[in-house]
């Protein structure tokens, strides 16, 4: 997924079914009557649909939304976008764009940007890790819709027994490790080359004070970074675990689910994952794949530190709204993402689907602290939150990475840095193909 993970059980039935209704809304009449908006949307619960359906409600009859479900992988999700809008395809009104393809899109002038007048409407309360992701060049060219972050989970037991807080403000990587090793138990992380082994490296990579890839607004000639010291402890902390007794089996092909699984087996001790987890893990209760002991004995923290001196940037997911540039109902489009992104959607949103709102308001309603105990450290993982690249070559930078630092076992300082940075220029250069 790559926009952070979003509710770990689709129930696909539902979303068609609400797909087909909101598609049947605008079947009808739309030479007469109010237009239709086409949303395409990543993948979710049936949320959207939801909101879709409620918003074109709420306008009074000046538009209706057709919903269009993209892939479940983010890449393909891009390479459809894409393909329709170098087209000049007018009929994508609204998309659910992964922030970090933003920039991508925005310069190649696919995305509609936002009037000054209306940017206040659209970001005013939401968190300072989301707004990192929604300009381009001083423009404001997406706005936030929900966020998400990762957070160290850990079982109660294995930490007692460790005689480690990692709720603690200098806990690091390095304990986690050691604890885990001492316990016999196993860390759940993403390292399978795909997005989600990206957003491990950069979280660790930015939390020690780098970058991936600076001068982004250079395109092709932005200068890769992560041939540094925050570089080399990324490459010496992943390799390091991927070599050690706490490196769960098949750790270069774990996923999410994958690092949930180990996590909440008999050898699980920590894990870093999106929100989503503890919802499925209380799913698995009622499915009877899991005993209820498994949940109370989840805790939850702020990622782990790189440097115990030097908080944590945890890793930013989450889905941006954009008004693609070739749309003939601009206006339109404008009132459905305001009220997409509004909080009191937010708010629904989140405890429908289970996705972290953008916007800091939604974490004080009392039916979201219910349902999401940890709410008050989600929101401040997503205010700290350190983006991955925003960069029009992102897909360049991000594979790059990818295929230099795989399998994980493989990893060291300052080989690997060093590496990626010069593979990183080759494939920017185009004198190398990924």
């Amino acid at each position: 997924m790559l926009s952070g993970r979003s509710t770990g059980r689709r129930h696909v039935a539902a979303l068609a079914a609400l797909t087909l209704s909101a598609s049947m809304l605008g079947a009808c009449g739309e030479d007469s009557g109010p237009p239709t908006l086409t949303w395409y949307i990543n993948p979710d619960n049936g949320g959207q649909g939801r909101l879709a359906e409620q918003c074109s409600g709420a306008s009074n009859g000046a538009y209706r939304v057709d919903v269009q479900v993209l892939p479940n992988d983010a890449s393909q999700q891009r390479e459809q976008l894409v393909r329709r809008l170098a087209a000049k395809d007018s009929s994508i009104d609204v998309m659910s764009l992964d922030p970090p393809f933003v920039a991508e899109f925005a310069n190649a002038g696919f995305l509609r940007p936002f009037d000054k007048a209306d940017e206040a409407a659209l970001t005013d309360g939401v968190l300072k890790g989301p707004l990192e992701t929604t300009s381009w060049k001083d423009q404001l060219v997406a706005a936030p819709f929900w966020a998400n972050t990762q957070l160290l989970w850990y079982r109660k037991s294995v930490a007692q027994a460790a005689n480690v807080d990692p709720a603690s403000d200098s806990f690091t990587w390095d304990d986690m490790i050691k604890a885990a090793e001492g316990q016999q138990k196993v860390i759940g992380v993403q390292a399978n080359r795909y997005e989600g082994y990206m957003v491990w490296i950069n979280a660790l990579v930015v939390s020690g004070g780098g970058e991936i890839v600076t001068n982004v607004e250079a395109g092709k000639n932005a200068k890769p970074a992560i041939n540094s010291p925050a570089g080399d402890e990324a490459a010496r902390i992943i390799g390091d675990l991927a070599r050690s007794p706490a490196a769960p089996p098949a750790m270069s092909n774990a996923g999410e689910e994958e690092a949930r699984s180990a996590f909440q087996g008999p050898t699980g001790g920590f894990m870093v994952n999106w929100p989503y987890v503890y919802s499925a893990a209380k799913d698995d209760v009622k499915g009877g794949g899991i005993q209820q002991s498994v949940v109370d004995d989840i805790g939850w923290a702020r990622y782990p530190r790189v440097k115990a001196d030097t908080p944590s940037r945890p890793p930013l997911g989450g889905i941006n709204l954009a008004i693609g540039n070739y749309t003939k109902h601009p206006q339109q489009a404008l009132d459905l993402v305001k009220c997409v992104t509004s909080l009191p959607n937010n708010i629904a949103y989140m405890l429908d689907a289970g996705n972290p709102a953008a916007k800091g308001a939604a974490y004080d309603d009392p039916k979201v602290r219910e349902a999401f105990p940890m709410a008050d450290v989600i929101r401040q993982s997503i205010n700290d939150a350190g983006p991955r690249p925003v960069t029009p070559y992102y897909n360049d930078v991000s594979t790059s990475v990818q295929i230099t630092w795989h399998p994980p076992q493989d990893v060291q300082a300052p080989q690997t840095p060093q590496e990626t940075a010069s593979f990183m220029s080759d494939v920017l250069q185009g004198r190398r193909l990924l």
